[in-house]
Protein backbone atom coordinates (compact mmCIF):
# COMPACT_ATOMS: atom_id res chain seq x y z
CA UNK A 1 0.00 0.00 0.00
CA UNK A 2 1.63 3.21 -1.21
CA UNK A 3 0.49 6.78 -0.52
CA UNK A 4 1.17 9.68 -2.87
CA UNK A 5 0.30 13.35 -2.35
CA UNK A 6 -2.34 14.56 -4.82
CA UNK A 7 -1.27 18.19 -4.37
CA UNK A 8 1.38 19.76 -2.14
CA UNK A 9 -1.24 21.17 0.24
CA UNK A 10 -3.90 18.46 0.45
CA UNK A 11 -5.13 15.13 -0.84
CA UNK A 12 -3.69 11.61 -0.76
CA UNK A 13 -3.89 8.84 -3.34
CA UNK A 14 -3.46 5.27 -2.08
CA UNK A 15 -2.10 2.71 -4.52
CA UNK A 16 -1.93 -1.05 -4.25
CA UNK A 17 -5.27 -1.32 -2.44
CA UNK A 18 -7.70 -4.01 -3.54
CA UNK A 19 -9.94 -4.19 -0.45
CA UNK A 20 -11.08 -1.84 2.30
CA UNK A 21 -12.00 -4.72 4.61
CA UNK A 22 -8.78 -4.39 6.56
CA UNK A 23 -8.22 -2.56 9.85
CA UNK A 24 -4.79 -1.19 8.93
CA UNK A 25 -5.99 0.07 5.54
CA UNK A 26 -9.05 1.66 7.14
CA UNK A 27 -6.93 3.36 9.81
CA UNK A 28 -4.50 4.83 7.26
CA UNK A 29 -7.38 6.11 5.15
CA UNK A 30 -9.01 7.64 8.22
CA UNK A 31 -5.82 9.51 9.14
CA UNK A 32 -5.35 10.74 5.58
CA UNK A 33 -8.97 11.90 5.49
CA UNK A 34 -8.47 13.97 8.64
CA UNK A 35 -5.15 15.57 7.79
CA UNK A 36 -5.18 15.62 3.97
CA UNK A 37 -8.90 16.19 3.33
CA UNK A 38 -9.33 14.13 0.14
CA UNK A 39 -8.52 10.45 -0.39
CA UNK A 40 -8.44 8.72 -3.79
CA UNK A 41 -8.19 5.04 -4.68
CA UNK A 42 -8.40 4.30 -8.39
CA UNK A 43 -9.95 1.17 -9.85
CA UNK A 44 -11.37 -0.16 -6.59
CA UNK A 45 -14.78 -1.04 -8.11
CA UNK A 46 -16.69 -1.20 -4.81
CA UNK A 47 -20.22 -2.55 -4.89
CA UNK A 48 -22.90 -0.93 -2.73
CA UNK A 49 -22.44 -3.32 0.19
CA UNK A 50 -18.67 -2.81 0.31
CA UNK A 51 -19.00 0.96 0.10
CA UNK A 52 -21.57 0.99 2.89
CA UNK A 53 -19.49 -1.36 5.05
CA UNK A 54 -16.37 0.81 4.76
CA UNK A 55 -18.34 4.02 5.34
CA UNK A 56 -19.63 2.57 8.60
CA UNK A 57 -16.04 2.32 9.80
CA UNK A 58 -16.03 6.13 9.69
CA UNK A 59 -19.32 6.60 11.54
CA UNK A 60 -23.08 6.37 11.25
CA UNK A 61 -24.58 6.94 7.82
CA UNK A 62 -26.99 9.63 6.70
CA UNK A 63 -30.04 8.02 5.13
CA UNK A 64 -31.16 10.47 2.41
CA UNK A 65 -34.40 8.83 1.26
CA UNK A 66 -36.55 5.82 2.14
CA UNK A 67 -34.04 4.64 4.76
CA UNK A 68 -31.49 3.93 2.02
CA UNK A 69 -27.86 4.19 3.10
CA UNK A 70 -26.49 4.85 -0.37
CA UNK A 71 -27.62 7.48 -2.88
CA UNK A 72 -27.54 7.40 -6.66
CA UNK A 73 -26.01 10.56 -8.11
CA UNK A 74 -27.26 11.22 -11.64
CA UNK A 75 -28.95 13.95 -13.65
CA UNK A 76 -31.29 11.35 -15.14
CA UNK A 77 -34.69 11.67 -13.40
CA UNK A 78 -35.39 8.01 -14.18
CA UNK A 79 -32.46 7.03 -11.94
CA UNK A 80 -32.98 9.42 -9.02
CA UNK A 81 -35.69 11.76 -7.82
CA UNK A 82 -32.94 14.22 -6.84
CA UNK A 83 -31.85 14.86 -10.45
CA UNK A 84 -33.08 18.48 -10.59
CA UNK A 85 -31.66 19.31 -7.16
CA UNK A 86 -28.27 17.88 -8.13
CA UNK A 87 -27.79 20.65 -10.69
CA UNK A 88 -26.96 22.77 -7.66
CA UNK A 89 -23.79 20.72 -7.19
CA UNK A 90 -22.25 22.54 -10.18
CA UNK A 91 -21.49 25.44 -7.80
CA UNK A 92 -18.81 25.35 -5.10
CA UNK A 93 -20.35 24.17 -1.85
CA UNK A 94 -19.97 22.38 1.46
CA UNK A 95 -22.80 20.00 2.30
CA UNK A 96 -25.08 20.62 5.28
CA UNK A 97 -24.27 24.28 5.88
CA UNK A 98 -27.97 24.78 6.60
CA UNK A 99 -27.89 22.13 9.35
CA UNK A 100 -26.62 22.68 12.87
CA UNK A 101 -24.14 19.82 12.48
CA UNK A 102 -22.56 19.19 9.06
CA UNK A 103 -21.86 15.77 7.63
CA UNK A 104 -18.40 14.50 8.55
CA UNK A 105 -17.44 13.03 5.18
CA UNK A 106 -18.74 11.85 1.83
CA UNK A 107 -17.71 8.90 -0.34
CA UNK A 108 -18.27 8.43 -4.07
CA UNK A 109 -17.80 5.42 -6.32
CA UNK A 110 -17.83 5.97 -10.09
CA UNK A 111 -20.06 3.43 -11.84
CA UNK A 112 -20.28 5.25 -15.17
CA UNK A 113 -18.52 8.43 -16.31
CA UNK A 114 -19.37 11.11 -18.85
CA UNK A 115 -17.30 11.33 -22.02
CA UNK A 116 -17.40 15.13 -21.75
CA UNK A 117 -17.52 17.00 -18.44
CA UNK A 118 -18.54 15.47 -15.15
CA UNK A 119 -15.21 15.88 -13.37
CA UNK A 120 -15.27 16.81 -9.67
CA UNK A 121 -13.22 19.66 -8.24
CA UNK A 122 -12.16 19.98 -4.62
CA UNK A 123 -10.71 22.94 -2.71
CA UNK A 124 -9.28 22.97 0.80
CA UNK A 125 -10.59 25.72 3.05
CA UNK A 126 -7.99 24.68 5.65
CA UNK A 127 -5.20 25.51 3.20
CA UNK A 128 -7.01 28.65 2.04
CA UNK A 129 -7.20 30.00 5.59
CA UNK A 130 -3.66 29.01 6.52
CA UNK A 131 -2.25 30.86 3.51
CA UNK A 132 -4.17 34.10 4.08
CA UNK A 133 -2.28 37.20 5.14
CA UNK A 134 -2.60 38.20 8.78
CA UNK A 135 -4.42 41.32 7.59
CA UNK A 136 -7.10 39.29 5.83
CA UNK A 137 -7.47 36.91 8.78
CA UNK A 138 -8.13 39.85 11.08
CA UNK A 139 -10.52 41.39 8.55
CA UNK A 140 -12.70 38.25 8.51
CA UNK A 141 -12.41 37.50 12.23
CA UNK A 142 -15.78 37.48 14.00
CA UNK A 143 -17.92 37.66 10.86
CA UNK A 144 -20.98 35.44 10.80
CA UNK A 145 -22.74 34.15 7.69
CA UNK A 146 -26.31 33.03 7.07
CA UNK A 147 -26.56 29.96 4.83
CA UNK A 148 -29.67 28.98 2.89
CA UNK A 149 -30.78 26.41 0.32
CA UNK A 150 -32.30 29.29 -1.64
CA UNK A 151 -28.91 30.98 -2.12
CA UNK A 152 -27.47 27.79 -3.63
CA UNK A 153 -30.43 27.16 -5.93
CA UNK A 154 -30.33 30.72 -7.24
CA UNK A 155 -26.92 29.95 -8.73
CA UNK A 156 -28.73 27.47 -11.00
CA UNK A 157 -32.09 29.22 -11.35
CA UNK A 158 -31.37 32.99 -11.28
CA UNK A 159 -34.97 33.82 -12.25
CA UNK A 160 -37.00 31.32 -10.23
CA UNK A 161 -40.76 30.98 -10.18
CA UNK A 162 -42.75 31.94 -7.10
CA UNK A 163 -43.37 28.24 -6.55
CA UNK A 164 -39.64 27.47 -6.54
CA UNK A 165 -38.89 30.26 -4.08
CA UNK A 166 -41.70 29.14 -1.78
CA UNK A 167 -40.34 25.59 -1.82
CA UNK A 168 -36.76 26.71 -1.12
CA UNK A 169 -37.88 28.88 1.79
CA UNK A 170 -39.56 25.93 3.47
CA UNK A 171 -36.09 24.67 4.32
CA UNK A 172 -34.27 26.07 7.36
CA UNK A 173 -31.47 28.60 7.30
CA UNK A 174 -28.42 28.37 9.53
CA UNK A 175 -25.80 30.78 10.81
CA UNK A 176 -22.11 30.01 11.19
CA UNK A 177 -18.86 31.85 11.67
CA UNK A 178 -16.94 32.62 8.47
CA UNK A 179 -13.78 31.37 10.16
CA UNK A 180 -14.49 28.09 11.94
CA UNK A 181 -12.41 27.40 15.05
CA UNK A 182 -12.21 23.63 15.09
CA UNK A 183 -12.04 21.60 18.26
CA UNK A 184 -8.73 20.07 17.08
CA UNK A 185 -7.21 23.57 16.97
CA UNK A 186 -7.30 24.01 13.21
CA UNK A 187 -9.25 26.71 11.40
CA UNK A 188 -11.16 26.57 8.13
CA UNK A 189 -13.49 28.80 6.11
CA UNK A 190 -17.22 28.22 5.79
CA UNK A 191 -18.14 29.53 2.34
CA UNK A 192 -19.80 28.36 -0.86
CA UNK A 193 -23.05 28.60 -2.78
CA UNK A 194 -25.22 28.47 0.34
CA UNK A 195 -23.56 31.58 1.82
CA UNK A 196 -26.41 34.06 1.56
CA UNK A 197 -25.16 37.11 3.47
CA UNK A 198 -22.89 38.34 6.24
CA UNK A 199 -24.86 39.20 9.36
CA UNK A 200 -25.25 42.95 9.89
CA UNK A 201 -23.48 43.94 6.67
CA UNK A 202 -24.79 45.98 3.75
CA UNK A 203 -26.06 43.48 1.11
CA UNK A 204 -23.78 44.65 -1.70
CA UNK A 205 -20.70 44.74 0.51
CA UNK A 206 -21.67 41.37 1.95
CA UNK A 207 -21.93 39.81 -1.52
CA UNK A 208 -18.57 41.24 -2.57
CA UNK A 209 -16.88 39.91 0.55
CA UNK A 210 -18.33 36.40 0.24
CA UNK A 211 -17.42 36.25 -3.46
CA UNK A 212 -13.91 37.43 -2.56
CA UNK A 213 -13.43 34.72 0.08
CA UNK A 214 -14.75 32.03 -2.26
CA UNK A 215 -12.48 33.17 -5.09
CA UNK A 216 -9.49 33.08 -2.73
CA UNK A 217 -10.41 29.62 -1.41
CA UNK A 218 -10.79 28.05 -4.85
CA UNK A 219 -7.54 29.22 -6.42
CA UNK A 220 -5.58 26.59 -8.31
CA UNK A 221 -3.04 26.24 -5.49
CA UNK A 222 -5.82 25.15 -3.11
CA UNK A 223 -7.72 22.99 -5.63
CA UNK A 224 -7.70 19.57 -7.25
CA UNK A 225 -9.73 18.59 -10.35
CA UNK A 226 -10.47 14.88 -10.45
CA UNK A 227 -10.86 13.14 -13.80
CA UNK A 228 -13.09 10.17 -13.05
CA UNK A 229 -12.44 6.65 -14.26
CA UNK A 230 -14.93 3.82 -13.76
CA UNK A 231 -14.25 2.15 -10.41
CA UNK A 232 -12.64 5.16 -8.73
CA UNK A 233 -13.37 5.64 -5.03
CA UNK A 234 -13.02 9.12 -3.53
CA UNK A 235 -13.83 10.34 -0.04
CA UNK A 236 -13.43 13.78 1.44
CA UNK A 237 -13.75 15.76 4.66
CA UNK A 238 -17.01 17.58 4.06
CA UNK A 239 -16.35 20.05 6.87
CA UNK A 240 -13.24 21.61 5.32
CA UNK A 241 -13.32 20.75 1.63
CA UNK A 242 -15.39 22.67 -0.91
CA UNK A 243 -16.46 20.63 -3.91
CA UNK A 244 -18.37 21.00 -7.15
CA UNK A 245 -19.24 18.85 -10.15
CA UNK A 246 -18.36 19.98 -13.65
CA UNK A 247 -21.47 20.28 -15.80
CA UNK A 248 -22.30 17.33 -18.04
CA UNK A 249 -25.07 16.13 -20.33
CA UNK A 250 -27.93 14.50 -18.36
CA UNK A 251 -28.07 11.82 -21.07
CA UNK A 252 -24.36 10.99 -20.67
CA UNK A 253 -25.08 8.08 -18.36
CA UNK A 254 -22.76 9.45 -15.63
CA UNK A 255 -23.64 7.62 -12.43
CA UNK A 256 -22.09 7.70 -8.99
CA UNK A 257 -22.99 5.97 -5.74
CA UNK A 258 -22.66 8.15 -2.64
CA UNK A 259 -22.62 7.60 1.08
CA UNK A 260 -22.57 10.37 3.68
CA UNK A 261 -21.17 9.99 7.18
CA UNK A 262 -22.96 11.69 10.06
CA UNK A 263 -21.02 14.55 11.62
CA UNK A 264 -20.29 15.14 15.29
CA UNK A 265 -18.95 18.71 15.39
CA UNK A 266 -21.48 21.54 15.18
CA UNK A 267 -20.76 24.80 13.38
CA UNK A 268 -19.64 27.55 15.77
Amino acid sequence: MESVAITPLFGTEFRGVDTLDDDIVAARIGEALKWRGVVLIRGLHLDDDAQIAFSRRLGDLVEPVRNEKIMTVSLDPDKTAAAQYLKGTFSWHIDDTTNKVPAKATTLTARQVAEVGGRTEFASTYAAYENMSEHEKKRYEGLRVVHSFEAAQRTVYPEPTDEQVALWRMLPQNESSLIWDRRDGRRSLVVGATADHVVGMDPERSRRLLDEVLAWSTQEQFSYLHEWEVGDFVLWDNTGILHRAESYDPTSGRLMQRTTIVGDEPWT
